[in-house]
């Protein structure tokens, strides 16, 4: 499914739910916090579903009772926009375009973090 926005939003609306639904409104944050995982369409505008897992080695959420921040910053390396955002209060702020060595890079060190994470439980 390929859409296009003719701008890029500002900001994104946070809505907390059990279940993340099948079809996920475009400039909607979908948080759910018995699932550990928020969802929403690239804020690019080009359809496709950002899943961002809420885990010590993934995405943290900061809610402070009206606007939602998740951190890091989205990378939207799999897919063809490569789009590249923050999602800070409630707002989308661009970042720079990433090359693919610096892709790979980040790859590489996210596998890195999460097996020195994981295996800190493995040796207990």
């Amino acid at each position: 499914m390929t859409r296009r926005l003719q701008t890029k939003p500002k900001t994104i609306r946070p809505e907390f739910v059990d279940l993340i639904p099948d079809d996920l409104a475009e400039g909607v944050l979908y948080i759910s916090i018995p699932y550990s995982t928020a969802s929403h369409r690239c804020a690019c505008g080009c359809g496709e579903e950002v899943v961002t897992p809420i885990k010590p080695t993934d995405w943290s959420l900061t809610w402070n009772g009206e606007a939602a921040t998740l951190s890091p910053s989205i990378g939207n390396w799999s897919q063809p926009c490569q789009s590249h955002y923050w999602i800070i209060e409630n707002r989308i702020v661009w970042a720079k375009k990433w090359s693919p060595s610096r892709i790979e890079a980040n790859r590489i060190k996210d596998k890195n973090v999460k097996a020195r994470y994981y295996d800190q439980f493995r040796h207990k």
